[in-house]
């Protein structure tokens, strides 16, 4: 196995550009299906609740050592970060191996000026980015993992919390405060979408026990390959992504919206935003499932249109999406 190069960016990296789609609210009545109590949803920051760092192969505390240490880890080593780290964005561009990724801890206080990993087969755990320039963390490849982890007031670009493109992505027990939409932006708490070869469609993506709050749109918005926004690359297909035992409070027409994704599962997740849907379908997502969501001040648990029927399980959609 090859060793792993990774470099720590001084400066924050570009933004990128994404799509944004709108909903109308909608038009008949709907009910949202309570059934049985889902599982207790966080109830503090995630980084908060990282784990103390162990089965340290490197420690480092500054950004010259954390440097030095990623350019020489191999697959399978876990380099422990202390300390501020607030005059640097990490910036991970080589991974792994499948059974031994390399992994990158925090100890949950631990501040950076943003991530990015750009590599398959690594794990980024318990770390905060206060005021980092937007998309706050961007994670890019197959087999990667961020987990308690805090982003705080992400800026500039398009204001996202979390970009993401790739196959096998665990997005769990993360915390993502206050996207604002202040400068025009389209600030979402996660966002991912397929316009060319650098930013390909998702597939086996997990979304899980995550907080988004205060977010100015959407908590998640995923646009495939042929999204309705016609800037897609019309190439691969999006599909299997679980949205499960997340908290949202968000300010857009949703707080999840499904545009050309297939086989989408949301499940256990409590959404408090004002808007007109929980969740959209919308563009051929179809196999949708929803169910054992808490929502309130909703007017319909789920919006979709015609061409997402198929194979749908859930709530009786109200209106389009």
């Amino acid at each position: 196995m090859g060793l792993v190069a990774v470099a720590v960016a001084l400066a924050a990296c570009g933004t990128g550009s994404g799509s944004s789609s709108g909903s109308s609210s909608g038009s008949s009545n709907g009910s949202g299906d309570r059934g049985s109590a889902p599982p207790p949803l966080p109830t503090a920051p995630a980084g908060a609740n990282a784990p103390a760092p162990s089965n340290c192969t490197q420690q480092v505390s500054d950004s010259s050592g954390l440097r030095q240490a990623l350019g020489s880890a191999g697959p399978g080593d876990t380099i422990c970060v202390s300390g501020a780290l607030t005059d640097v964005r990490m910036t991970i561009d080589r991974g792994g191996s499948a059974g031994s990724p390399i992994i990158v801890r925090g100890d949950g206080r631990t501040a950076t000026r943003g991530i990015a990993v750009e590599a398959d087969n690594v794990i980024v755990d318990g770390f905060v980015a206060d005021g980092p320039e937007a998309p706050g963390v961007v994670l890019k490849g197959s087999n990667i993992t961020l987990r308690n982890t805090t982003i705080n007031s992400p800026r500039g670009g398009d204001g996202d919390g979390i970009r993401f493109w790739g196959s096998n992505i665990k997005i769990v027990h993360n915390t993502i405060t206050d996207t604002s939409n202040a400068t025009g932006a389209h600030a979402d708490c996660m966002q991912t979408y397929a316009t060319d070869e650098d930013n390909p469609a998702s597939q086996d993506i997990l979304v899980d026990s995550n907080r988004c709050e205060k977010i100015d749109n959407n908590c998640l918005i995923a646009e495939g390959p042929n999204s309705s926004a016609g800037d897609g690359s019309g190439e691969g297909e999006t599909r299997n992504f679980t949205f499960s035992n997340n908290f949202c409070d968000n300010r857009a027409a949703q707080a999840v919206l499904a545009d050309d994704v297939r086989n989408m599962t949301i499940t256990n997740n409590e959404i408090v935003g004002d808007i007109n849907h929980a969740f959209a379908f919308q563009n051929e997502s179809t196999n949708g499932v929803v169910s054992g969501n808490r929502v309130s001040s909703v007017k319909y648990e789920v919006g979709m249109d015609d061409s997402s029927e198929s194979s749908y399980n859930g709530p009786p959609p109200g209106g389009a999406p």
